[in-house]
C-alpha cells in the first residue's frame, strides 16, 4: 500500500513534471510472473526513476548501508527502503552475500519483479564496471528472464556527492529478455556464471553506449580514494616545511641571534689601545646647546 501511494500520488507525479523521463520498450517487461531487471548504475537516484517508470513494483537488492543508518536521516532512509520493498545486500561477499543472494531467489519464486545492478555499485567516472556474478547465479537457480535495463543521464542529474539533484530529462531504455535456459543445470559452474554475466554486461553496453571496462568499479573506487588520500597527506607534508631564505634570516635565527654588543666570536682579534667606534648622539649622554655631547655627570 505504502508503495502505491507513494509511486502514483506523491513521488512519481512530482518526478514526471521535473525529469520528465522519456522510456523505450517498456513493454519487454512481462505483465506478470518473475523476472530480473538487471541496470547500470549511474547515479543514487537510479534506484527512483527506474521503480516509478516500471508498471509493476520492483524490490531491489540495496546496500545494507542505507538500513544501518543512525540519527533521525537514517531511521528514515532505513524505513523508507523496507517500505518499499527494497532489500538489504551484505557486499562483504561470503556467507552474508549469500545470504542477500536467497532473499533475492524468494522474490523471484513469488512471481515478482526484483531489481538488481550487476556493477555492485555506482559508476565513479560514466563508464561501465565488470558485473559480479551474483545476478547469474539467481538467473539460472530460478531460470528466469533477465531484462537489461539502461539508465540514460541520471549522473548528470545526480552525481555522486550530490544531494539536491539538477533539473534535467532522463532516458530509461528497456531490452529485449535474455534467455539463459540452455545453461540449465550449470548454475553452480563458475565458468558459466561469468559467461551469463559478461553477456549482460555486454548488453547493457549496447543499450547504454557506455565504454566497458573490465574491471570491477569498487576496485576503480579504492584506487582513486587511496590517491586522494596520498595527495592530502603530500600537501600537509609540504605545507609543514618551511625553508629559510638565507639572504633574509627569519628574527631569532643564526650567529648574530641573542649577541651583546661586546660579544666575540671565536677567532675574533681584539686590538689593544684601538679608539672605540662613535657612539651616536643621544646614547649615552646628551648635547649641549652647541651640539657638543657632555656627560650626563658634568655640571
Amino acid at each position: 500500500m505504502f508503495y502505491w501511494v507513494m509511486k502514483t500520488i506523491f513521488i512519481g507525479p512530482v518526478v514526471n513534471l521535473l525529469f520528465r523521463p522519456w522510456v523505450k520498450g517498456m513493454d519487454n517487461v512481462p505483465a506478470t510472473g518473475p523476472a530480473i531487471l538487471v541496470s547500470n548504475h549511474l547515479s543514487f537516484s537510479d534506484s527512483i526513476f527506474l521503480p516509478l517508470a516500471v508498471p509493476r513494483p520492483v524490490s531491489f537488492l540495496a546496500k545494507s548501508e542505507y538500513f544501518t543508518g543512525s540519527g533521525l536521516k537514517g531511521r528514515l532512509t532505513a524505513a523508507f527502503f523496507r517500505m518499499t520493498n527494497q532489500l538489504p545486500i551484505d557486499r562483504s561477499g561470503g556467507a552474508a552475500s549469500e545470504a542477500a543472494l536467497r532473499a533475492g531467489v524468494k522474490v523471484l519464486e513469488g512471481g515478482n519483479l526484483l531489481g538488481i545492478y550487476p556493477e555492485g555499485t555506482r559508476s565513479p567516472d560514466g563508464r561501465l564496471y565488470r558485473g559480479k556474478t551474483g545476478v547469474a547465479k539467481m538467473a539460472l537457480q530460478t531460470g528466469v528472464p533477465v531484462i537489461p535495463v539502461a539508465m540514460i543521464g541520471t549522473d548528470k542529474v545526480q552525481p555522486i556527492g550530490r544531494r539536491i539533484p539538477n533539473i534535467r530529462r532522463i532516458g530509461i531504455i528497456v531490452g529485449e529478455p535474455l534467455d539463459f535456459s540452455r545453461y540449465a543445470g550449470l548454475e553452480n559452474d563458475r565458468f558459466v556464471q561469468r559467461s551469463v554475466t559478461d553477456e549482460i554486461m555486454y548488453e547493457l553496453m549496447r543499450l547504454s553506449g557506455q565504454e566497458y571496462v573490465d574491471v570491477y568499479a569498487g576496485t576503480v573506487k579504492d584506487k582513486m580514494a587511496a590517491a586522494r588520500k596520498a595527495s592530502k597527506a603530500a600537501e600537509a607534508r609540504s605545507a609543514a616545511v618551511r625553508l629559510p631564505n638565507p639572504e633574509q634570516p627569519e628574527p631569532g635565527v643564526g650567529p648574530a641571534a641573542g649577541r651583546r654588543k661586546d660579544h666575540k666570536e671565536p677567532g675574533e682579534v681584539t686590538v689593544i689601545g684601538a679608539p672605540e667606534p662613535a657612539k651616536p648622539a643621544g646614547t649615552d649622554g646628551t648635547q649641549d646647546a652647541g651640539g657638543q655631547q657632555e656627560s650626563p655627570h658634568s655640571a
